[in-house]
């Protein structure tokens, strides 16, 4: 009797608190690095390849951790990259709100799993051997279940506690921290059209996924961190598998290169290329130089007598700027317009910084039309007056892909 109640309460591994805690960490990290090193950073953006082993163990091990079936997630992921913060957006917080991604993430995503045109658009290049069509796919609901057994026969009563934490793992860290807060809290090294954001720069609970606004700049890159001090975990994971022969790096963000001041007296196809490769981390300066500039003017003025609803004005478009000023509704461009119309360096700023942004989207001008643009804007840059611009303008000669 006495053996009977020790395997109900403990199970077959009789284990102390302290060692379940750590268990159940262990076996939700090896959730974590499947989803990001093999869902996606593998399988959604093609930025690695994995050994056919590893793939089928990340397959079987999410299949019975989280029930999720690979097309469906590859394919809403993918589509969330394509409609990012536009209508079809299957979970932008821009779109459905913060509070309901955050704490209703995974029902957002059961809902577009659902949408058989998103599964056949963007669906395409998953696995599709037997096991996914005879036994992952259509008994999804299986694996959870032997998940479930395998707790309760390893950890006793408590198992229960431990497959429902590995049970909501997913849909509390990736559907809501990283689809909610991944796109509404933390910090901007890139300028992408949308308003992803870096919630942490150590990639460590999420296996990298923190890193977010760095995948947005460069979605098919196998590494999420790019500044020296970040860290991404599961880049570490790839390392150690292309180490050892199971995994091969197909895709690497490009690193920038600065060519010396002194030799770099014009701008040419060298200083294109690289404007072009790098034009999220230019415009995340360029952005920067205007909220700067904003700043200095909301100082002078100063929310006092006549100059507070132009204060306030200014004050808005610092910080519409400041949380993804690359996604704008034409009712924010205007509401910038506004506020920047009293002050012509301002306005100046916000114009050439439009200009700049329409270079780079140019997509029927040719390679020569496009260099001489860009001559156009440094020259009009360096002449403006504003020395912001104008430094701006002469770092901006030295970029080189």
């Amino acid at each position: 009797m006495n053996s009977v109640l020790n395997f109900l309460s403990g199970g077959l591994l009789q284990l102390s608190w302290w060692q379940l805690v750590i268990v159940t960490l262990v076996l939700t990290h090896i959730t974590i690095v499947g989803v990001t090193v093999f869902l996606h950073r593998s399988q959604a953006h093609r930025g690695l390849d994995l050994h056919p082993a590893v793939m089928h163990f990340f397959r079987f091990w999410l299949w019975m951790t989280t029930g999720m079936i690979t097309k469906e997630w590859v394919a809403i992921h993918r589509k969330h990259h394509a409609k990012c913060e536009r209508e079809g957006d299957p979970h932008s917080p821009m779109i459905f709100g913060i509070g309901k991604v955050f704490f209703r993430g995974a029902e957002l995503y059961r809902q577009e799993a659902t949408n058989e045109e998103t599964l056949k658009r963007f669906g395409h290049g998953t696995p599709d051997d037997w096991l996914e069509r005879k036994l992952y796919t259509p008994h999804s609901l299986l694996g959870v279940l032997i998940m479930l057994g395998i707790d309760l026969a390893l950890f006793g009563t408590i198992g229960l506690t431990i497959w429902a934490v590995q049970m909501a793992w997913i849909p509390f860290w990736a559907a809501g921290v990283v689809n909610g807060l991944g796109h509404f809290w933390g910090y901007r090294n890139y300028a992408c059209p949308d308003t992803s954001t870096n919630v942490s720069p150590w990639g460590i609970i999420i296996g990298g996924e923190e890193l977010h606004n760095n995948h947005h700049a460069y979605g098919t890159s196998a590494k999420f961190s790019t500044k020296w001090y970040e860290f991404d975990i599961g880049w570490c994971y790839i390392s150690v598998l292309s180490f050892v022969g199971l995994a091969k790096v197909k895709k690497l963000a490009p690193k920038l290169k600065l060519e010396p001041a002194s030799s770099k007296m014009v701008v040419d196809l060298r200083t294109l290329q690289g404007v072009i490769t790098h034009r999220y981390e230019i415009l995340a300066r360029y952005t920067d130089l205007v909220k700067h500039a904003i700043g200095e003017e909301l100082t002078r003025l100063k929310p006092t007598g006549g100059a507070d609803c132009r204060w306030s004005l200014l004050a808005r478009a610092r910080k519409v700027l400041k949380s993804g000023g690359e996604a704008l509704e034409p009712a924010q461009r205007a509401e910038i317009d506004t506020a920047v119309a009293d002050n012509q360096s301002l306005s100046t700023l916000v114009q050439m910084r439009r200009e700049l942004i329409r270079l780079w989207e140019s997509s029927s001008a040719s390679s020569e039309q496009l260099l001489a643009d860009l001559q156009a804007w440094c020259q009009r840059a360096q002449q403006s007056g504003i020395e912001g611009l104008e430094q701006f303008a002469y770092r901006l000669r030295r970029y080189a892909a």
